[in-house]
Order: structure tokens, then sequence, then C-alpha cells
């Protein structure tokens, strides 16, 4: 009886030896993570500060992008059939998506006066989740893998909140929002198997900051950018390093879609030319930039969003004049 005793105090005693230092074994892996993890933030934390600095004086190299097959949804005109001019002459396969057939073939007519050499041609609603897998796969049995998805389809209905029919609400969140969804599903795969390509997301300063006659339209746009911050931030845990994304803000463009509105601190926050704001988008695609914001003066604006009192805020938006944005606010003229 005696023995057996001494025997669960030995095998007690050994599980506690085991346990403590089975404990103290993860105790320290976790100190010493912790400790590496706190000096990375350290030291690295000042050098991107620094690193960020000196790249506003020194331009990024650009890279090639001969070869790449790249998608612009909306290429059938604005924005998007400017992308695509700016694309001609790098030598890549263009496969240009719109709902509009005429506009889309106008598109690829001038990309091809201006140089490109393969150019595909595809009508499709991006607001038709079942459309987009169609297309996108007759797209891959066609052309083959496409390695720069443009998201820049969009639409606004330019209504206030409780004066905007339900139909317009839905189609501008499944047009703005939900087919970046269903492109990403389409054609990300690829990109993860290959660990290269690149996802840009023409989104809006109005999904960074809420716009009074905007609400289906900023929030969209919202969706929009917390979902391509959310996948690259997937991309980057599972070591998907070689997919870069890249998330467009622009001010209102003098494309037609935002006709009507007006600034009133027009050398603060202009009315974007469609040219120079096309250039920038590709220019950041070639640079690798993450975040592109148009004008310049809304990284300042950004910053200060959530440093400043919810009043001074307000007051602010006021004087910047965003509350009368939408007042005169007529959009794209219907065609006879």
């Amino acid at each position: 009886m005696w023995r057996i005793t001494v025997r669960k105090r030995n095998i007690y005693s050994i599980t506690c030896a085991l346990f403590s230092f089975k404990y103290r074994q993860i105790f320290q892996e976790f100190t010493m993570n912790f400790f590496l993890e706190t000096l990375m933030l350290v030291f690295l934390g000042p050098y991107y500060y620094i690193e960020a600095f000196v790249k506003l004086f020194i331009p990024t190299r650009k890279k090639s992008v001969a070869g790449e097959t790249v998608l612009i949804t909306g290429a059938g005109s604005g924005i998007g059939r400017l992308i695509a001019l700016q694309f001609a002459s790098m030598g890549v396969t263009l496969v240009l998506w719109d709902i509009n057939k005429e506009g889309n073939k106008e598109t690829a007519k001038l990309v091809k006066e201006k140089g490109a050499k393969r150019v595909h041609t595809y009508i499709c609603d991006c607001s038709e989740k079942d459309e987009v897998y169609r297309v996108s796969d007759q797209v891959k049995r066609e052309v083959g893998d496409v390695s720069i998805l443009i998201n820049n389809a969009g639409i606004v209905t330019g209504k206030k909140f409780m004066d905007a029919p339900d139909n317009l609400i839905i189609k501008t969140v499944e047009v703005n929002t939900m087919a970046h969804f269903w492109t990403y599903k389409a054609f990300l795969p690829a990109m993860v198997a290959n660990n290269h390509g690149h996802l840009v997301s023409i989104a809006s300063s109005a999904g960074l900051i809420g716009v009074n006659g905007l609400a289906d339209y900023c929030a969209s746009k919202f969706a929009a950018v917390g979902f391509a911050e959310s996948v690259a931030l997937e991309l980057l845990a599972t070591g998907k390093s070689g997919v870069k994304t890249t998330i467009v803000c622009p001010f209102f463009i003098n494309t037609g879609m935002f006709d009507g509105c007006d600034t009133k601190w027009p050398r603060v926050l202009p009315i974007l030319d469609p040219n120079y704001v096309a250039k920038k988008i590709v220019n950041a695609i070639l640079t690798e930039q993450v975040h592109l914001y148009l004008p310049r003066s809304l990284y300042f604006m950004m910053a200060l969003k959530n440093l400043m009192p919810t009043k001074l805020g307000v007051l602010l938006g006021d004087y910047l004049g965003a509350f009368h944005f939408m007042d005169a606010f007529k959009g794209h003229k219907k065609k006879e």
C-alpha cells in the first residue's frame, strides 16, 4: 500500500514537473516572440516612415507590364476608356468589358489606333453574378488568365437616401461593390496559383468619408475599399506577396458622371481632369502603389479625419462645401 502511494506521488511529481517545463517553454517562446515582434516594430516603424518620405522626392522605378493581360470593367467610356488608352502602347493584351456594346467597340478602335495589338471586347453586366462568371469563363477560354484586373465600372443615383428608389439603391451596390466580389472570385485563383498579378479597385473619396446626398454611393464605395483592403491582407497573410493591390480614391472627375456637382474651394478640392486621373492610376499600377488619393490634399484630410472632434469635422466639412457638393447634380444626360 505504501509503495503504491509513493508511486502515485512520483507520477504526480513527474506530471507536475513535465507540465511546469512545458508551461515554461511556452512562456519562453511567447516572451521571445513578443520581444522580437516588438523589436521589429520599433526599428522597422521609423524605417518605413523614412522610406515613404524619400519616395516623395525619388520616383519609384516602374515595372514592365509587357505580356500581361489587363481586364478593365466599364471600358466603354470615361476613366475605363482612358486607362485602356494608357495601356495601349505597353505591349499588353487588353480585355475590355462594358454593358455598352457601341462604347466598347469605340474604345477597342481607339486603343488599336494607339498601338494595341491584342484587344478583346466583351459585353457584360457586372451587376449580374452569373453573367460575370459566364463571361469570365469565356475570357479564360479565348484569351487566357487575367493578370491585371481593374474594377472600374460604377454608377451613381445622385439622389438623397429617402428619395432614391429601392431598385436603384440595389443596383448601385451590385455594380459598385458586389461586382468586385465576382470578378475577384473569377480571376484571383490563377493569380494566387502563380503568385503574380495585380488587383485594382477604382473606388472614390466618397468611400473614405460620408457625403451629403450620396448615401447609397458612399456605402457602396466604403464597402469596395474595405473589401479590397481585406483581400490584400489575406494575400499577405498567406504569403502571396506577388499579387499586388491598388485602391484608387479620387474626388469628383469631370467625366459626366457627376455633372452639375461643384466645389467651393477648387484649389484644395478641384474637379479632376479625366486624363490626369487615368495617368495617375496607371502610374500607381506600374509603381505598385497601394493607395492612390486624388487630389493630394485628400491625404492630409484623411489624416485629420480621425484626429479632430466630430463637431470640428462637421464644421470643416461645411466650410469646404461638402454639404452642398450634390445640390446641382445632373449626372450623365440620357441619350434621346
